[in-house]
C-alpha cells in the first residue's frame, strides 16, 4: 500500500502517467501489472517504475552536504552548518514519532550525540558530524517529529550549529562516497 501511494504520488508530481510509456527517454514499453492487497491491478510500464526508481533512490544522496558514517548530513557555509539525519536513515527507523532536541549554546562535538530520534522500531542517538556550539534548533520536530520522515534534508533538519573548525567536513563523505558506503552496508546485513 504504501509503495503504491508513493509511486503515485511521485508519477503525478512528476507527470508521469501510467498508461504513456516513457520511449523519449529510450525505454522500452514493457507493462508491468501489480496486485495489492485491495485487490485491485495496476499496470504502468516498466520503463516508468524504473524512471521512479531512480529519481527515488537519486533524492537519498544530496550533492552539496556531507554525510558521517553515523548517517548525519551537514550542509556548511563555511561557518554555520544545517545537520540532520539523512534519507537512509530515518527509512530504516521507520515512522519518528520523538526527536530529543538540544538547547541553544550548548556545544556538541564531532563523534558524540546531541540528541535522539525516536522511532516505532527504535531509539538511535543523533550524533553530530561537527564540532560547535548550537545556535538553532528546529522546533518544528518536537509538534511534528515526522518532518524527519518526509523531508529529512528540508523541513525535517535538526539543528544549525556555528563550526568551530570548518575543515571538519574535509573527513566526512561526499554524495558518491556516502551512497558507496549505504550500499555497502546495506550488503553486509
Amino acid at each position: 500500500m504504501a509503495l503504491r501511494v508513493w509511486a503515485s504520488q511521485a508519477a503525478t508530481s512528476l507527470g508521469i502517467g501510467c498508461r504513456r510509456p516513457l520511449r523519449s527517454l529510450g525505454f522500452p514499453a514493457v507493462p508491468f501489472s501489480r496486485g495489492f492487497s485491495d485487490g485491485q491491478l495496476y499496470t504502468c510500464s516498466l520503463s516508468s517504475l524504473l524512471l521512479l526508481y531512480s529519481l527515488h533512490s537519486n533524492i537519498w544522496f544530496i550533492e552539496g552536504l556531507k554525510y558521517a558514517d553515523s548517517h548525519e548530513w551537514v550542509k556548511s557555509d563555511g561557518k554555520l552548518g544545517t545537520v540532520g539525519i539523512t534519507q537512509h536513515a530515518q527509512e530504516h527507523l521507520g515512522d519518528v514519532v520523538f526527536v530529543d532536541l538540544p538547547e541553544v549554546g550548548v556545544s556538541v562535538s564531532k563523534g558524540s550525540s546531541f540528541g535522539a530520534v525516536e522511532s516505532v522500531k527504535a531509539t538511535s542517538d543523533i550524533i553530530s558530524p561537527v564540532s560547535g556550539e548550537v545556535v538553532e534548533t528546529n522546533t518544528k520536530l518536537t509538534e511534528t517529529p515526522a518532518l524527519i520522515n518526509g523531508s529529512p534534508y528540508d523541513e525535517g533538519w535538526i539543528i544549525k550549529v556555528r563550526i568551530q573548525d570548518p575543515s571538519e567536513t574535509d573527513t566526512l563523505m561526499n554524495a558518491e562516497q556516502y551512497k558507496h558506503f549505504c550500499e555497502q552496508e546495506d550488503a553486509s546485513h
